[in-house]
């Protein structure tokens, strides 16, 4: 069995903010902008897969929980309604 790396996800989080903002402004050469594109591709999969995760663990306390275990689709149109 193969250890996973834990991400702190509010700072890879954190940190591809900051970089989308670096990319967005438009004062970075083409190679550093490039750099920072892979960097943030890294940062977008490594939060992807932890959340990922925490959904699966959500689903098992749930069934385990002697909950339906169906999970209800998500709208990230609804969670912004408050914004």
């Amino acid at each position: 069995m193969t250890a996973k790396k834990s991400i702190n996800l509010e700072k890879s989080l954190a940190d591809l903010e900051a970089l989308v903002g670096e990319l967005e402004s438009g004062d970075l050469p083409l190679d550093k902008a490039m750099k920072k594109f892979e960097e943030g591709i890294k940062l977008t999969r490594g939060c992807q897969a932890a959340l990922k995760e925490a959904e699966q663990k959500v689903e098992i306390l749930l069934r385990s929980a002697g909950g339906e275990g169906a999970l209800e689709k998500f709208d990230s149109n609804d969670s912004q309604e408050g914004l």
